[in-house]
C-alpha cells in the first residue's frame, strides 16, 4: 500500500538537545493515527518538522510522494 505521509529517519537538535532523533513512520491514506508522549517527549518539535516550521538536521519528509523538506511552510 501507499502511504500518504512517509517519515524517514528525521531528526531536530537544538545546540546539544535532540528534541527529535531517528523517528520513521508511516501513514496510510484514509487511517487514523495519533502521536502520543509525555511533556518534553518531541511531539511538538515533530510537527513544526512536518510543516516547514522547523527543518530537519536528518531524515526525510514524504507527503502524498512529495518531499517536504526544503519547503516553505506557506
Amino acid at each position: 500500500m501507499t502511504l500518504l505521509l512517509d517519515v524517514r529517519n528525521l531528526a531536530k537538535s537544538f545546540g546539544g538537545i535532540k528534541a527529535v532523533r531517528d523517528v520513521t513512520i508511516g501513514i496510510q491514506a484514509n487511517s487514523i493515527s495519533s502521536i502520543i508522549g509525555p511533556n518534553g517527549a518531541g511531539k511538538t518539535t515533530f510537527f513544526n518538522l512536518l510543516t516547514g516550521i522547523y527543518k530537519p538536521d536528518e531524515g526525510k519528509i514524504i507527503f502524498n510522494g512529495r518531499s517536504l523538506v526544503g519547503l516553505r511552510p506557506d
